[in-house]
């Protein structure tokens, strides 16, 4: 399944940091393309969120000469390649307005960097020796799908089905949409328990299991209980 639209409700105002947040992702990764690949690796390595680093309080090389708990924040800005950022983009574009709109647009930026703050730890509490740099946003957009599912339960999610060669498009509620996702994150986070964490890369799973813990408990404290959107009949347009 791939959403590619939903319906919670009118907006009130523009989602201005939303789309800032977009653009700097997009804009980073597009630096990122004018790297060598060795400039490349170095960069990654050291914007990237490395556990060793953050469990230890140590800047291995190549350093970046701030404290190195700053790349908590940066990590979040980088990305693996076109899918990982494509993906990231298309689900922050999908529910982050939403979230935006109901927290006003400050709150919705401290709530995003927290989220993405607190999804790493995740990550690093499981794998807290690994040398591998965890990267992208992926962690705080789970956070913001958190927030929606708390937020606005019975909003309606226009999703790509693939059955085999066969397309179709449906209309799915939001808690069944993100609560799949969730379980299948959840079963790929437990399986991959038994890696060797210091040696492994590959998808943060428990990145996305912490970044939507936390979003959802944040949001049941700070929603707004007005936000509670009750689902579109299959006529009403979506974005």
């Amino acid at each position: 399944m791939l959403p590619i639209g939903d319906y919670a409700g009118q907006r009130r105002s523009f989602p201005i940091v939303n789309y800032g947040l977009i653009a700097a992702n997009v804009l980073v990764f597009l630096y990122q393309l004018t790297l060598p690949a060795r400039q490349l690796d170095i960069f990654v390595a050291s914007w990237g969120a490395v556990p060793f680093e953050i469990t230890h309080g140590v800047d291995r090389a190549p350093t970046i000469g701030l404290p190195i708990y700053v790349t908590l924040l940066t990590a979040m800005f980088i990305h693996g390649g076109w899918a990982h950022l494509l993906f990231n983009m298309l689900y922050l574009w999908i529910f982050g307005d939403n979230v935006e709109n109901a927290f006003g647009s400050f709150k919705y930026l401290i709530f995003y960097l927290f989220c993405g703050i607190a999804a790493s730890l995740a990550q690093i509490a499981i794998s807290a020796d690994s040398l591998v740099p965890t990267i992208g946003a992926s962690g705080a957009i789970a956070g913001v799908m958190g927030a929606y599912l708390v937020m606005f339960p019975r909003a309606t999610i226009r999703t790509l089905v693939f059955l085999g060669f066969f397309v179709t498009i449906v209309y799915l509620p939001a808690v069944l949409v993100i609560g799949i996702w969730f379980v299948l994150q959840l079963i790929s986070g437990v399986g991959a328990l038994g890696a060797r964490a210091q040696d492994s890369g590959g998808v943060a799973f428990w990145a996305h299991i912490g970044g939507l813990v936390t979003g959802a408990i944040l949001a049941l404290l700070l929603r707004r209980r007005d936000y509670q959107a009750a689902a579109p009949s299959l006529s009403r347009r979506f974005r």
